[in-house]
């Protein structure tokens, strides 16, 4: 039975070398339930310097997802407040992503239903992590999740841009193979807003601020201007909400255990504005790669991917990144059309269905072949063209081993060909047989001789050959009898056609 839902640690951050480690039971655990597993799911990461209050802004998210018809969703006044782990004071308290334990199903006003999954981050820039670790679970979270609320204090200032600027990089360099924007929906929140006499609270105050704010300028420097443009190619939505100092309870107080009571007022009026719109039900955005909607099974393939490349010493070059999700894509697409091909393949000459004519069987391989090319052309892929085209070299190695394995299957359930080598090896007894008779009768007993030790090496040869075919042992000497008896056949069927071509000159001259 399952426990009570809570926080989940998914991602660990070890402190003394400062590597990371994916917890690939517990995720799959959340992600492979038979209930969400195969529903696109929707991930609402938040992320930014530690001490900002992400975790309790998770938790009233929590409130939400399990609000009840007829009651206001943020609770009662004395409340406390529950669900990721948060507390005051200037030390960090989440470490490494966690991920709530509990996907919530929403069912959309169309019918089909989302899986919602709820990510918390360790904070950047505490004293006990490095840039290395701070990027990393910045990268990790942005590059899964399908919303990324970016959480500041009190203003957007150039070095929360500039730290941005790390993971866009990634976003520049795959606009230059895919030509599709890699991240989807970033939200700047700016928490303990206080110029509302400038720009009110709220979506409306944060879009104006926003605008301004990452506005590109002809006057401005070069280095403004382009950490502006990489953020805007990189995203496909970017909004901001203004949200209000919650009150000096919240702040000083060290009894302060999430009770609304304690809370300002126009912070819970702005939740009922934040919340609400962020979890909206059609409104929530699926999380995304490359154009294709990713279910719970394959998040957990994405984060397997991108926790390899970040297990190294140095942070990865961010080409590394897409390269990471490239392969596992194309290695999809390769899996998808040989999967394709092989059940094709099976309906005509797989198991025990009877032996096909070479030709007919080659023809079907063609056209399947062909089937199973456009398959992996036409599907989405990411890494560019000359990438894709690797794969597509290794799909058509491994349909060519997969076709040379069925026809070889085929032509073992051919019973004349199984009969091939004892046929040809006794025609050439009988023959030799007869030569040796007639030799010996003209007076050429050597000749005659020789054709006789040829016809027991024969003889002998067809008895180890049954030898082998019983017993199952020395293949190897098996396989050498069929291919002499291969190359006497070929050999016996040219002097067939040699023969042929004499009597038709005869005939000729003769005429």
């Amino acid at each position: 039975m399952r426990g009570d839902p809570g926080p989940v640690q998914i991602v660990t951050v070890n402190k003394e070398d400062h590597s990371f480690d994916l917890d690939t039971e517990a995720l799959s655990r959340i992600l492979l339930m038979p209930e969400v597993r195969d529903k696109d799911v929707v991930v609402v990461s938040v992320a930014g310097a530690f001490r900002k209050g992400k975790s309790f802004l998770l938790d009233f998210m929590l409130r939400y997802m399990y609000r009840k018809p007829g009651q206001d969703w943020l609770g009662q006044e004395n409340d406390p407040l529950t669900g990721f782990s948060w507390r005051g004071g200037s030390e960090p308290e989440t470490t490494g992503i966690q991920l709530w334990s509990e996907v919530f199903i929403v069912r959309k006003k169309d019918g089909s239903e989302v899986a919602v999954l709820l990510m918390d981050t360790q904070g950047a820039f505490d004293s006990q992590s490095t840039v290395k670790d701070c990027a990393t679970i910045f990268a990790l979270s942005t590059m899964t999740s399908s919303v990324q609320i970016y959480n500041l204090s009190q203003n957007i200032q150039e070095d929360d841009l500039q730290q941005l600027q790390l993971f866009t990089e990634y976003g520049r360099l795959a606009m230059d193979e895919i030509f599709l924007k890699p991240f989807q929906s970033l939200m700047f929140l700016v928490r303990d807003w206080s110029f509302p006499y400038e720009y009110k609270y709220g979506f409306k105050g944060g879009s104006d601020f926003l605008d301004k704010r990452l506005q590109v300028k002809p006057t401005q420097h070069e280095e403004l201007q382009t950490v502006r443009e990489h953020i805007h190619s990189c995203f496909t939505s970017i909004s901001c909400f203004l949200l209000p100092h919650p009150g000096l309870k919240v702040a000083t107080s060290p009894a302060f255990t999430g009770q609304l009571c304690d809370v300002a007022p126009e912070f819970k009026e702005q939740l009922h504005e934040l919340i609400p719109n962020l979890l909206k039900t059609d409104e929530l955005a699926v999380k995304e790669i490359n154009g294709n909607k990713v279910t719970c099974r394959g998040l957990l393939e994405y984060f397997k991917a991108y926790i390899k490349i970040y297990q190294g010493e140095d942070l990865p070059h961010p080409k590394s990144m897409l390269e990471a999700t490239a392969e596992a894509n194309n290695l999809a697409a390769v899996a998808s059309a040989k999967d394709q091909y092989y059940k094709n393949m099976e309906k005509v000459c797989g198991g025990d269905l009877p032996y096909v004519a070479p030709d007919s069987l080659e023809e079907k391989h063609h056209f399947f072949l062909q089937e199973a090319l456009h398959l992996f052309s036409s599907t989405k892929k990411m890494g560019g063209r000359d990438f894709c085209y690797r794969y597509q070299e290794q799909l058509e190695g491994e349909l060519k081993e997969l076709w040379e394995s069925l026809s070889k299957h085929n032509e073992s359930k051919n019973v004349f060909r199984a009969f091939r080598t004892p046929a040809v090896l006794f025609v050439l007894v009988c023959l030799l047989y007869v030569l040796s008779g007639i030799l010996f009768f003209i007076g050429l007993e050597t000749i005659s001789f020789a054709c006789d030790c040829v016809v027991g090496l024969a003889m002998i040869a067809m008895l180890t050959w049954a030898f082998i075919r019983y017993s199952g042992q020395y293949r190897e000497v098996g396989s050498a009898i069929d291919q002499a008896a291969g190359v006497i056949l070929e050999q016996l069927g040219h002097c067939a056609l040699f023969c042929n071509q004499v009597h038709i000159c005869i005939s000729l001259v003769d005429a």
